[in-house]
């Protein structure tokens, strides 16, 4: 081995002992480096060829150097990771909704006209009622309709993805005109991968809100992952954020506020909110 200093590593060929025994290594390079009374943070050669044999240093010498190793990257807050957040994506069932699905029969004569049949739905994996006698309905709560004119005013997208296929679902996103509907997807991680190439943005820059396990890819592949109050204990860990409310009662709303706060945009999207619905008392 050639003469040299091997700086802050250790080689398989070193073997510690006591101080008391450190064995001389010789050289004119050893007596330049212990002049410069850095024993512990660089390790010496002799001048002399050392292939197989070991040196004998004392453990005062490998103290520092094993311990001197560059600290990781510290890990971004959640606030932080809000900052950067433009598209907003979430779960249906236990986060838009409380989780309940109510079953009821159908009216005579009533006919599904905004989804194909749940048997035919594009091979996704999702599923839902296929029936001509019966109609599934779901509660949705008014502070999350009013989240999304919210983030749309503070110039975030928002959309859905779900695997559960539903015409009550598909009536509510186009009242709430999300810019993404997406029905009948088990693969929800994939899903958000092809919205955000389609928006050209970075994982960095995408939100979602879940609720089950089935939801954790996706979280796990954004920016900012969010859970809501009434997540199952596996997704709340992995969350970055969880929100005060429970699916159903808010928790959507709670999730646009802790963005635009973060953005610090609340209280500009708020004027504007109110203003454009009140404009002759706004002050």
């Amino acid at each position: 081995m050639s003469p040299g200093i091997l700086s802050r590593s250790l080689s398989q060929n070193i073997r510690l002992r006591p101080a008391s025994r450190f064995t001389k290594l010789g050289g004119k390079g050893i007596a330049a480096l212990l002049n410069r009374r850095e024993p512990s943070t660089v390790l010496a050669f002799s001048n002399q060829t050392q292939q197989g044999r070991a040196f004998d240093l004392p453990y005062t010498e490998l103290t520092e150097s094993a311990s001197a190793r560059i600290p990781p990257m510290p890990k971004l807050s959640a606030p932080a990771r809000a900052r950067k957040i433009k598209l907003l994506l979430f779960d249906v069932d236990g986060v838009l909704t409380d989780g309940k699905l109510f079953v009821f029969p159908a009216p005579a004569g009533a006919q599904q006209t905004v989804l194909p049949q749940p048997g035919t739905h594009g091979g996704q994996g999702g599923f839902g009622l296929d029936s001509q006698t019966l109609i599934e309905a779901k509660g949705f709560h008014a502070h999350d309709g009013t989240s999304i004119s919210l983030a749309r005013l503070a110039g975030i997208k928002t959309g859905l993805i779900t695997k559960r296929i539903s015409e009550t679902v598909a009536l509510r996103a186009r009242d709430l005109k999300l810019e993404y509907i997406h029905q009948g997807v088990q693969d929800k991680r994939s899903c958000l991968e092809k919205v955000l190439r389609g928006e050209g943005l970075t994982s960095e820059e995408a939100a979602f809100v879940g609720d089950d396990v089935i939801d954790l890819p996706a979280m796990r592949a954004c920016g900012l992952a969010i859970a809501v109050k009434n997540a199952r204990a596996e997704v709340k860990r992995e969350a970055h954020y969880v929100t005060p409310h429970a699916g159903g009662d808010g928790a959507l709303r709670d999730a646009v506020e802790y963005i635009l706060k973060a953005q610090g945009k609340w209280k500009r999207v708020l004027d504007e909110y109110i203003g454009e619905r009140s404009p002759i008392g706004r002050s």
